[in-house]
């Protein structure tokens, strides 16, 4: 790949990262309320989950989930009902023992496989793949599948740079707040919320 060529992607995925969406919502919420080692874990499944899309981008199948809408809408119902799942789950917490005397932190694992099913179940973003990644592959270069593996590799690691970079910085407004009286019911509020807007808007795309 051209350096120039590689210089516009990765300038373009910056930005497409740093976009207020969804995902920065939460990893913020999740972040604030446990700590930037939770940030860090539900960043790392997060991007584990776009290392699975490109997979797919490369092999095809994006292609063919594009072109079949009974199998986009399945897999959208499937996404939205996990969110509202876990709206669910912050709303029963808000009340909580547990969510009231501490910042409820949940193990770093829950939050991982929670960040990588986020993104698996979520056909947007493997279609946002297959619409991004092959503006950028070199019809003159290697083989088109080496370079969407490549070309998610790099988005996936600057995302994954990013949102720890998020976590860190999120650590300072949590110390600030963590006194706060009420601070973990309100964290799961906003958790509740972020997340039932998510399954909202997948639904209604």
């Amino acid at each position: 790949m051209e350096l120039h060529q590689l210089a516009a992607f990765l300038s373009a995925s910056i930005l497409i990262t740093l976009a207020p969406g969804p995902d920065i919502l939460y990893l913020l919420a999740t972040s604030i309320a446990g700590g930037k080692k939770s940030g860090a874990a539900l960043s790392l499944g997060l991007c584990s989950g776009l290392v699975f899309h490109t997979f797919l981008v490369a092999v095809g199948v994006a292609a063919l989930i594009q072109s079949s809408p009974l199998l986009f809408q399945l897999l959208k119902y499937i996404g939205a009902g996990y969110l509202l799942y876990l709206a669910w789950c912050s709303w029963i917490a808000r009340n909580s023992q547990l969510a009231l005397t501490t910042a409820a932190v949940e193990p770093p694992g829950k939050l991982y496989r929670r960040g990588l099913i986020m993104n698996m179940v979520n056909p947007k973003v493997l279609i946002f793949f297959l619409a991004f990644l092959p503006q950028f592959i070199d019809p003159a270069g290697a083989s088109s599948t080496l370079q969407i593996l490549l070309l998610g590799f790099l988005f996936g690691l600057q995302a994954c740079l990013l949102f720890l970079g998020i976590s860190v910085l999120s650590e300072f407004i949590r110390q600030k707040v963590l006194s706060q009286a009420g601070f973990p019911r309100h964290m799961a509020q906003i958790q509740t919320v972020i997340l039932a807007s998510i399954s909202l808007a997948l639904l209604c795309s």
